[in-house]
């Protein structure tokens, strides 16, 4: 994976906010993921499938390269659209061998 984990928990962690309609939240998450590079947003689609299971962690190559291909609308609202974002996340990690608690806990979110 080219993204960092705790990058991958920041992520995470504004889902839940925006979740929960905390004021702010999906203008950070936009401008969090649209300020990534196209490997870190393909890695972070990736991620989601197979944590959601359209994808298993052995098909990662796969997975990555589909995303890449099929970028058609910027990514943040691509994965909004997502039900349930932040736990196909913690589940994709999880099945790649991270710990996605750890992931979050490196994240400082302000309260």
């Amino acid at each position: 994976m080219d993204i960092a984990a705790d990058k991958v928990g920041e992520v995470i962690l504004l889902a839940r906010e925006i979740a929960q309609e905390m004021p702010g939240a999906e203008a950070e998450f936009d401008g969090l993921v649209e300020a990534m590079d196209e490997d870190e947003r393909a890695d972070l689609v990736a991620l989601m499938w197979v944590g959601r299971g359209d994808f298993e962690p052995e098909e990662w190559d796969e997975a990555r390269r589909t995303a890449i291909e099929e970028a058609t609308t910027p990514t943040a609202s691509y994965l909004k659209g997502s039900p349930h974002l932040a736990d196909h996340l913690e589940a994709g990690l999880e099945a790649m061998g991270i710990d996605p608690r750890e992931a979050e806990d490196d994240v400082t979110r302000p309260v």
